[in-house]
């Protein structure tokens, strides 16, 4: 017997086994009317309601669904109510500036576009065949009457296209199949232990590599949702002392924020000896993860991998063979990315590219058929990564792709040279990621003016009507000439290193 794998089997489940049980707590503090607390029948209602406004509104199998929205419910359900159907869902970073929106939504053929009410503005500039605000229209999104058309599943289709920041000005477009998602999640909730008791605190955006797959994973075994719009420190602990949080996913800078918290927080730290917190994005210092363990009381769990990957490939959480070293060598064991998760086969290339294969690797870039080709070239993906493995375990040394990770945001570094060379008094540019403690790297820019009198917080501010926040250089150095080699070439490696001096790792 075959029997496709798709994503709405974690929905359907948890509607089956525990209609009953609350499944998710949205945000409170939002523009839009929060939902409370949802059940899992009510959760399969409004995803089978979303169905049916889809089908009203003639969008066909396969249609591209894009929505722009901080974490909240709606988007949660909306996992299910536009992929489980036969739709593609398309989750766009909300922290984009509008032109980048605007790409996204339009290379990706979306149909119908959901929007955050604080939001709003991309609409100024950006359209699609159907344009809702989400909490204004619920009716028309969620509220569709009927049974929705039946989609028998096929686990190849694609079920979601999740643009990333990569080596190129503009961002590709990574198709994940049904098949992917399903046993990302399932894989990923293997390793980390995931259970029907679990509470999971949603301090990663659900943009970013589909939540890296626990709106799946934790809805099918039946555990709780609770809903974090926006990042702060303070607020992660209250979350976790009022809500019971036993498991959050997070970038370094999240663990960051709650250190930051709990140095001034009145009481015991809430959640010690309960919480798991799975990061990846870059590895953070040694000493943070030991703070993690000595000052939070919470687990550290490390994992690696990229959009393009669903994106698990190997996960780093303690051993019992470990129980007998001091808190610093744990945390130096912690802070490698880990060993190939199950069904993960890696391999370093002669050039030293960490390879992958896996099945939840990507079907391929959207409307990119080279690019495709480039990455899976010889069966295997080819992350840009440059790393070791040794005992089992895989250390990343470099980053062969000229991308920035700062805050677990993927930077290209050319989309921002090219924007700062847009400018008028700007002859060249060159954009590195240097060490930060807060954000991993920092996006750092070296400019060659043509002699015009121009300061760093002028280029900065030409960068924010272009480009994200995030992106935008949070330090700027004036330089005579970039060094070249013979060919032209800048030598980037040069650039940085009196940034990296000292550092055994080319990233942070």
């Amino acid at each position: 017997m075959f029997f496709d794998l798709g994503v709405r089997d974690f929905l359907d489940r948890a509607e089956l086994v525990y209609p009953d049980r609350v499944a998710v707590v949205d945000e409170p503090d939002q523009p839009a009317a929060a939902w409370g607390s949802l059940t899992y029948r009510e959760m399969a209602r409004l995803a089978r309601g979303q169905a049916a406004a889809l089908d009203a509104l003639g969008v066909p199998l396969g249609g591209r669904v894009a929505i722009v929205s901080h974490n909240a419910a709606r988007l949660l359900v909306s996992f299910f109510g536009v992929s489980g159907w036969g739709r593609v869902l398309v989750p766009v970073n909300f922290r984009l500036a509008p032109a980048e929106v605007r790409y996204i939504v339009e290379h990706s053929g979306a149909e119908v576009l959901l929007v955050d009410p604080e939001l709003r503005h991309l609409l100024d500039t950006v359209t699609a065949k159907h344009v809702f605000v989400l909490g204004e229209s619920d009716d028309a999104i969620f509220g569709g009457e009927g049974e929705p058309a039946a989609w028998t599943g096929e686990e190849n289709a694609t079920a979601t296209i999740n643009y990333t920041s990569g080596t190129t000005a503009r961002p590709k477009g990574v198709q994940l199949t049904h098949r992917n998602l399903w046993l990302n999640a399932v894989v990923f909730a293997l390793h980390m232990g995931v259970n029907a008791d679990d509470v999971l605190l949603h301090t990663l955006p659900m943009f970013h590599a589909n939540g890296w797959g626990m709106p799946y994973a934790v809805t099918g075994l039946g555990g709780r949702h609770i809903v974090l719009r926006k990042v702060d420190g303070a607020e992660i602990l209250r979350r976790v002392e009022e809500h019971g949080v036993t498991l959050m996913c997070a970038a370094p800078a999240v663990v960051t924020a709650a250190l930051d918290a709990a140095r001034t927080w009145d009481g015991p730290i809430p959640g010690r000896g309960r919480v798991r917190i799975v990061v990846a994005g870059a590895p953070p210092p040694t000493s943070t993860i030991q703070q993690v363990h000595e000052v939070l009381g919470w687990e550290f769990q490390q994992i690696y991998g990229l959009t393009e990957t669903s994106p698990v490939l190997t996960v780093n959480q303690h051993r019992s063979e470990w129980d007998d070293l001091d808190g610093r060598e744990r945390a130096r064991l912690l802070s490698r990315a880990g060993a190939p998760a199950l069904g993960v086969r890696l391999e370093v290339a002669e050039d030293g590219e960490v390879l992958a294969r896996s099945n939840h690797n990507l079907a391929g870039y959207w409307d990119d058929p080279d690019a495709t080709a480039a990455a899976q070239e010889g069966n295997w993906f080819h992350t840009g990564d440059g790393g070791t493995l040794s005992d089992g375990y895989l250390t990343i040394s470099d980053r062969k792709k000229d991308v920035i990770i700062s805050g677990g945001e993927n930077v290209s570094s050319i989309e921002v040279e090219d924007t700062l060379i847009s400018h008028p008094a700007v002859r060249e540019a060159a954009v590195i990621g240097i060490p930060d403690a807060r954000w991993g790297e920092l996006v750092t820019a070296l400019v060659v003016t043509d002699g015009t009198e121009l300061s760093a917080d002028d280029l900065i501010a030409h960068c924010r009507t272009e480009l994200a926040g995030y992106k935008c250089p949070k330090r700027i150095e004036f330089l005579d000439e970039l060094p070249r080699t013979a060919t032209g070439k800048i030598q980037k490696f040069k650039l940085r290193a009196p940034y990296w001096e000292g550092h055994t790792r080319q990233v942070n």
